[in-house]
């Protein structure tokens, strides 16, 4: 194996363009000239024999067998293998490993052709569509292949849904649920096709349904038993987000029955005739359209490779299949699941079950990935694992996966030696609509590393946690691990936590764990959580047991709670300062934790803040801007206070302090801007307890209100409800509770721009 040097070389090659001093370029030519050019090899989707020459490209199988020659003679020089454009489909992963590895100093590196965009693909395109009367159109499924996903035209399609089922109405026990007969699944022609799809705080569940006996559902097993309370496996001893337990709020959906196939962009699997109906979306053409369904499941595996470098390669339509199996989609935290009908009784997350991969490498040295394609995949896009070390992840792009995007490292907080995930870089990727299907995926998920490196990254659009890194509950065993010194710098994360996928607890950075020389520092964040149901969805979310941790030159707006949350007093000697934010937190938990320095509640983002922004990312600076907060240096006040909930909590700048009047009709809260101004937009975050709901935002010149604009805000507010293009003007804006009875105004903030 080389000196793993190499890494380092690399990684400042891939993360910015080198100026050399004067006099070096000369001295680079003289090397390159000494060292030898690399052996070349060709491939193409329809190469073959054994050439593998410009002339007669092979196929990979046949490109790999040349190169294990090439690496088994003794190596003199690198070796490359260039891949044609076009699609390469796979039944089978492209598997490396030592014997094609680079050695004596010497790289094995496989890369698109020069100009070409090659796609190593597990998908089956399927065929032979026929119209039925009602606008769907039917394909059979080649044998062996279960089409959990469908994409039509490059667009991914929806499993059939149905609406959500209350727990009142579909009860859920350690045996099943009920509810067949209110929901109709009793009467449904396939049940058994059909998942029971349950969101609970941070995790996702995914059973299949077994059985229908009366207005009982039963489902696979062990998913059933492996998503409720009483394993001794799921999660720590005071777990309480189990499908049985009290945060048990009902079904997100029942997905998958033809009774469901109702909204275009859905499709239903038929196990029994082994078909797929789908209901195009307006100007699909299903003649001409291509539909594909991801069947191999992973498409490159690297065993113990070293040496060895990915460049320019695509991965597309890899499947995911565990969730079709009878060990479903038991969701733990960010993407692992709980697996087996038995196992360790162990609450610290050691024995978890990764999603796959598309790409995996299992105790890697010196591999490096860069400017590759995820996309369209049934699980998650890389899993870095079993020690791999020394290895990137660089300059690509995740796009449309069903899970995560990257998971690196491990779930034994004390591995064997060697086995340590050490090292390791992540950087310069974008990650876009990572966790699509499994809503509880992070965008980056990291367990015990040491040495990790996340810098640069743009993550958007992610259901859950945009990083996660470390691993443990604080649980016994897993209180003194390997993690330390780790780097979560400069990303840029942005629309995560979304409300619409209701996953909760998480935050767009997220740790676990003591972490000594862990720096958190540089990162934009902006809405994690916005718009949010209630209190939650942190920016960076210090979770159980993070100790030792440096937060700092962080920017941080549009949050649903926290900027920084030090959830627990066992997490100490935290450090947060410099940071800028548009609101505030409660003093940091844990024994020598400390926020200081830090320029909170801010009305809009100085310049110095906006430059930490601007290099946040991996793709250019893109910062929204805070407008003037015009409430900001108003006077409120309200009907009557609750307690110490005064009315001037909702202009403090702080959506963790509340304003709450006392129950009444009529209740109202006010703030007087000091003079007419123009007013285009109102932003009200809701209280605590979400308390403001149906409610009359009124905004007048004058205080009697004679000739106010007035919009009315029906249901529960949110945070933030945004009331915008109001193209009014006025110095008084007052909220006011509607209907006959009493009623209460609780708000954390209320923001009026112009």
């Amino acid at each position: 194996m080389k000196p793993t040097i190499r890494t380092a070389v690399l990684a400042v090659a891939a993360l910015a363009a080198t100026v050399l001093p004067a006099g070096a370029a000369s001295a680079t030519s003289s090397a390159s000239a000494a060292r030898p050019g690399p052996t070349v090899y060709q491939a193409a989707p329809s190469g073959s024999g054994d050439v593998c020459d410009r002339a007669r490209p092979c196929s990979l199988d046949g490109a790999r067998a040349k190169v294990r020659a090439d690496i088994a003679d003794g190596m003199d020089r690198d070796v490359r293998v260039e891949l044609r454009g076009g699609t390469y489909p796979l039944t089978a992963p492209l598997t490396l490993g030592p014997d094609d590895s680079g050695r004596d100093g010497h790289t094995v590196t496989w890369a698109a052709a020069p100009g070409a965009h090659p796609v190593l693909s597990g998908g089956r395109t399927l065929t032979g569509w026929t119209k039925n009367h009602d606008g769907t159109w039917t394909a059979a499924v080649p044998a062996g292949v279960t089409p959990r996903q469908l994409f039509v035209g490059g667009r991914r399609a929806t499993p059939a849904r149905g609406a959500a089922c209350a727990a009142s109405v579909c009860h859920a026990t350690k045996d099943g649920l009920t509810g067949a007969v209110a929901t109709g699944i009793a009467r449904w022609t396939r049940p058994t096709d059909v998942t029971a799809v349950i969101k609970v705080r941070w995790r996702n569940y995914q059973c299949r349904v077994t059985g229908v006996s009366g207005d009982v559902l039963t489902f696979a097993q062990p998913c059933w038993a492996d998503s409720s309370s009483g394993t001794g496996r799921t999660g720590p001893a005071w777990d309480t987000t189990t499908v049985d337990s009290t945060r048990y709020t009902g079904v997100a959906w029942f997905q998958n029955a033809p009774e469901l196939l109702d909204t275009p962009g859905e499709f239903v699997w038929n196990s029994a005739a082994r078909t797929v109906t789908y209901l195009p979306l307006p100007g699909q053409d299903m003649g001409r359209d291509q539909a594909v369904t991801p069947a191999t499941e992973h498409l490159a595996v690297l065993d113990h490779a070293h040496d060895l470098d990915l460049i320019g390669i695509g991965f597309a339509y890899a499947a995911y299949h565990q969730p079709d199996t009878a060990d479903g989609y038991a969701g733990t935290q960010a993407g692992l699941t709980l697996t087996g009908a038995s196992g360790p009784a162990d609450q610290s997350g050691r024995y978890y079950t990764k999603p796959s991969g598309a790409l995996t490498v299992d105790g890697g040295r010196d591999v490096h990935v860069q400017g590759t394609d995820f996309t369209h995949l049934g699980g998650a896009g890389a899993v870095l694992q079993d020690g791999t070390q020394h290895s990137s992840v660089t300059r690509s792009r995740f796009t449309d996966l069903s899970s995560g995007a990257l998971y690196i490292g491990d779930t034994d907080p004390n591995p064997a030696p060697g086995l340590a995930g050490t090292d390791n870089t992540v950087a310069y990727d974008t990650i876009d609509q990572a966790g699509v299907e499994y809503t509880d995926a992070a965008g980056i998920w990291a367990g015990y590393e040491a040495g990790l490196t996340v810098d640069h990254n743009t993550l958007e659009h992610l259901p859950y946690s945009g990083v996660s890194v470390g691993w443990g509950w604080n649980q016994p065993g897993a209180q003194q691990s390997v993690l330390r010194d780790n780097h979560i710098t400069d990303n840029r994360i942005t629309d995560v936590m979304t409300v619409k996928d209701g996953q909760h607890d998480g935050g767009a950075i997220y740790t676990q764990g003591d972490q000594p020389g862990t720096v958190i520092s540089g990162n934009y964040i902006n809405r994690s959580a916005y718009g949010n149901t209630e209190r939650d969805g942190n920016g960076i979310y210090l979770d159980e047991q993070s100790s030792h941790i440096t937060v700092a030159d962080n920017v941080l707006t549009r949050l649903g709670y926290k900027w920084i949350s030090n959830w627990a007093d066992y997490g100490i000697q935290n450090t947060a300062t410099g940071n800028w934010t548009d609101t505030d937190a409660p003093a940091l938990a844990g024994t020598g934790s400390v926020a200081t320095g830090n320029h909170t509640r801010l009305d809009t983002l100085p310049a110095q803040a906006t430059a930490i922004a601007a290099r946040a990312g991996a793709d250019g600076p893109h910062v929204e801007p805070l407008p003037a907060d015009l409430a900001r240096a108003g006077t409120a006040t309200q009907s009557a206070t609750d307690g110490t909930a005064t009315a001037a909590n909702a202009i403090d700048g702080d959506t963790t302090t509340d304003a709450l009047t006392l129950a009444g009709a009529g209740s109202w809260w006010q703030t007087d801007l000091g003079a007419v101004r123009p007013i285009d937009r109102i932003e009200i975050w809701n209280d605590a307890t979400m308390a403001t709901a149906d409610v009359d935002v009124s905004i007048s010149a004058t205080p009697d209100f004679a000739r106010a604009t007035t919009v009315h805000l029906g249901g529960k507010a949110l945070r933030p409800s945004i009331l915008d293009h109001l193209h009014a003007r006025g110095r008084y804006v007052r909220i006011t509770a509607t209907g006959t009875g009493p009623a209460r105004i609780g708000l954390a903030e209320v923001r009026v721009h112009s």
